[in-house]
């Protein structure tokens, strides 16, 4: 979905409404096999299920460890360009991930982002126009038993030092 349809939904729609059936519908994060149940109205809270199904088990009949890694691969970067706004940049640059225990049943992931990170990010840019963050989810079962640890490596710029720097880089 591009910029220009979300802003016409967003007249008529909660952002936080937007977010969770724009996942819902796309394509590439259906195939990961999660899908996000709740969003919080500011949208810095976000929570992901992952239900183990015919589709994601592997040959132990276990929760596919590549299912858990996509399943969680854009919600931090969409996230932060949503509650950022126009005025930022934002990159997934890398991730890893640690599997703690084999995934047997449906997992899930809450991707929480306080009012002191995000404020961190606005003086972090004001101050260096640019920053890269590790950001931290856990999958984990219904009582919170953590199988997996997920880091994601996260780039965040001014829009103006990111067309300049973008623009240094083509006449070189």
């Amino acid at each position: 979905m591009n910029t220009n349809t979300i802003k016409i939904l967003e007249r008529f729609f909660k952002k936080s409404t937007i977010f969770k059936y724009t996942f819902k519908f796309d394509s590439a994060y259906k195939r990961s096999t999660g899908s996000v149940y709740f969003v919080s109205d500011n949208l810095q809270v976000v929570k992901v299920k992952i239900p183990l199904t015919y589709k994601n088990r592997n040959y132990k009949g276990t929760l596919f460890g590549g299912a858990m890694s996509s399943a969680t691969d854009p919600i931090f970067m969409i996230q932060l360009i949503t509650i950022l706004g126009e005025n930022y940049v934002v990159w997934d640059k890398a991730a890893s991930i640690k599997f703690k225990r084999p995934g047997n049943q449906t997992m899930f992931a809450d991707f929480i982002l306080s009012d002191e990170f995000i404020e961190s990010i606005k003086t972090d840019i004001a101050n260096h126009n640019e920053k890269t963050y590790k950001l931290h989810v856990n999958i984990t079962d219904k009582s919170k038993a953590v199988y997996a640890e997920v880091e994601r490596e996260i780039y965040i710029a001014s829009k103006d030092h990111y067309k300049k720097k973008k623009s240094k880089r083509k006449t070189v």
